[in-house]
């Protein structure tokens, strides 16, 4: 069996490993016109802030790729023969398969601002993306204008930072990343933004970019206040879409803003799969939408994808014979907002218990349902704890009390820092009168009991 994979991302480097794990006969063949070798995408800031090189953000050596008779082949996809099961290339080729995996990823966003193709007018998402950010500073870049208040858009704020270049943020909201982040916490990375020097101005949207030199380079920005301001540099960080434009022409593949796919991952074409950022759920779980492009989503994607594509082979490849749904489980996500480290595990919904530092730089917010008690879901902003400990209490419902009562165990602080789960108790119990006490301190010993599975 021949199994062509377009895009070398997480989703579809995933795919191609547990392929290789679960057949040695199969024939698996990756195209990209990105890179040569996979790499972490999140970790590209750090190569352009100095703390890493190119090869540091390689998860696997050169080697790797041929001693798992993975092929490579750097090339872009220009069109697909689905009725002969064909794939054509820029470099005049033509590859044929048996099965077909499209794992293309996103795209930055563009919504038609005058000046959005100008030289010195980017996103964040391509390897590309960070070699023209460093052809950039070389240049000399004396402010950058960031567009749209996400992850990236920080990310990119932090890389000009390191970098002493001053940073003007244009977030449209009233607060930084308040659709996702609660308002306490997304007041805390508005004051943890403006502490570091950036010029944040929320309530404020891009009108037109200029090119006032009339040379092809972004030289200004105009704000729909009227204000002008003079930079060398716009970040366009108002979000991704599923990047399939090479196939939006093609009728055959059923397409809305990503291309659907059924619970398997499997599209309306037989043998064709999407997985990752480019692919859209047709039913989503209850509570998750149908494109999340998140590196973990692309993960489990890749896994899932390999076992149906394998699966009705024989005992020998070590898979079952019926095929495996798509269950991305609880929702999970982390970042950094420039020093603060965040963490949301569950839902974000019903009562909950919220406890700031006094710093201002800590929180903890556990949410829970009023009627039942049973825990939904936590957020921390810098302070880190356990995935499995949360997703175990969250997915057996445990109720708020006895979560509180062993709140330790999920903490994952470095030894000697501070623990501050009685406090998040102390507030509990103040808001409903009850006498609550902290019983498990964090521990590696009581974790590991703690998630070893009951014996019947």
């Amino acid at each position: 069996m021949n199994v062509l994979i377009i895009g070398n991302g997480i989703a579809g480097i995933t795919a191609a490993r547990h392929l290789r794990k679960l057949s040695d006969d199969v024939t698996i063949t990756v195209i990209s016109d990105e890179t040569d070798y996979f790499f972490s995408r999140t970790a590209l800031m750090y190569v352009f802030m100095g703390h890493m090189k190119s090869q540091d953000v390689q998860p696997y050596e050169n080697w790797f790729w041929e001693k798992n008779r993975i092929n490579l082949v750097r090339a872009r996809v220009t069109e697909i023969n689905f009725d002969l099961k064909q794939l054509h290339t820029n470099a005049d080729k033509i590859l044929s398969y048996d099965k077909l995996i499209i794992a293309t990823g996103s795209k930055p966003n563009k919504f038609g601002w005058k000046g959005q193709d100008l030289d010195g007018v980017q996103g964040l998402y391509h390897w590309q993306d960070l070699q023209t950010m460093q052809q950039q500073a070389k240049r000399g870049v004396h402010r950058a204008v960031i567009v749209g208040g996400g992850l990236i858009g920080i990310e990119m704020a932090e890389m000009f930072l390191s970098h002493k270049i001053p940073v003007t943020f244009l977030v449209r909201e009233k607060s930084f990343w308040n659709t996702v982040l609660p308002s306490e916490e997304s007041e805390m990375v508005n004051r943890h933004i403006k502490e570091h020097g950036i010029d944040l101005r929320l309530e404020t949207e891009l009108s037109e970019i200029l090119d006032e030199n009339n040379d092809g380079v972004a030289n200004a920005v105009i704000l729909k206040s009227g204000e002008k301001i003079v930079c060398d540099f716009v970040g366009l960080t108002v979000g991704v879409s599923p990047n399939i434009n090479f196939v939006q022409t093609n009728t055959q593949l059923k397409i809305n803003k990503g291309i659907i796919v059924n619970d398997f991952l499997e599209t309306n074409i037989a043998d064709v799969y999407a997985i990752g950022d480019c692919a859209e759920i047709d039913k989503p779980q209850i509570g998750r939408k149908s494109i999340e492009a998140v590196w973990y989503t692309g993960r489990m994607m890749g896994e899932t994808v390999a076992k149906n594509i394998i699966a009705g082979r024989d005992a020998v490849h070590r898979v079952s014979t019926v095929p495996t749904p798509y269950n991305p489980g609880i929702w999970f996500n982390s970042a950094k907002f420039l020093d603060i480290e965040y963490q949301v595990y569950g839902e974000l919904s019903g009562e909950y218990i919220y406890w700031e530092h006094t710093d201002g730089k800590k929180s903890i917010r556990i949410c829970y349902d009023k009627d039942t008690g049973a825990v939904r879901g936590f957020n921390l902003m810098g302070i880190r704890y356990r995935h499995a400990v949360c997703e175990k209490w969250i997915a057996e419902q445990t109720h708020i009390e006895e979560v509180l009562q062993h709140l330790g165990m999920a903490n994952f602080d470095p030894e000697f820092f501070k623990e501050y789960e009685k406090a998040v108790v102390d507030i509990y119990n103040k808001n409903t009168g009850k006498n609550i006490a902290l019983k498990t301190k964090r521990g590696l010993n009581p974790v590991l009991k703690f998630l070893m599975p009951h014996k019947s």
